[in-house]
């Protein structure tokens, strides 16, 4: 009987299933979306997830624990300095799943799967509000020039042949 089995196989046996969700997910934290069979989205989700709720709790614990699922130090770094500060306020759901069709080579069903919150890196955010401030400024005093219309050229003319 099938009762009370979650886990989704993907047609692969434990080893090679287990460290294609490592890669997915190392990719996920990496590039913050990927785009991959909505079996494998679907496979992900729930083992990203655990890793952000993981990354909330901050944990020296919860680091090495993230760090022997994951065997990326930098990827560790980003899950908890970025994705899981980012979704500090979220209780669960972390990660959207997107459908996009079917893929051209072997109608395999799409999707996009990305972090729900979308983090910024600390140093963008200061200047990002500085810059918002200052042009607005600018856009009224600038406001008022008006530019004329740029004039239309001239067709070329064609050359009648001399020759005939």
């Amino acid at each position: 009987m099938k009762h009370g089995r979650k886990i989704v196989k993907l047609q692969r046996k434990q080893d090679h299933r287990d460290a294609l969700l490592m890669n997915l997910t190392c990719s996920l934290i990496e590039h913050r979306r990927i785009r991959t069979t909505l079996a494998k989205a679907k496979a992900l989700r729930p083992y990203a997830e655990k890793l952000v709720t993981l990354g909330k709790r901050g944990t020296l614990h919860a680091r090495r624990t993230a760090l022997s699922s994951l065997r990326h130090k930098d990827v560790v770094k980003k899950l908890f300095e970025e994705i899981a500060i980012a979704s500090k306020d979220r209780v669960g759901g972390y990660t959207r799943i997107t459908k996009l069709g079917q893929r051209r080579s072997d109608s395999a069903p799409m999707a996009y799967i990305e972090w729900v919150d979308a983090y910024v890196p600390k140093t963008a955010e200061a200047p990002a509000a500085e810059a918002v401030t200052e042009p607005a400024a600018d856009e009224a005093a600038a406001a008022p020039k008006k530019k004329a219309p740029a004039k239309k050229k001239a067709a070329p003319k064609k050359k009648a042949a001399a020759a005939e």
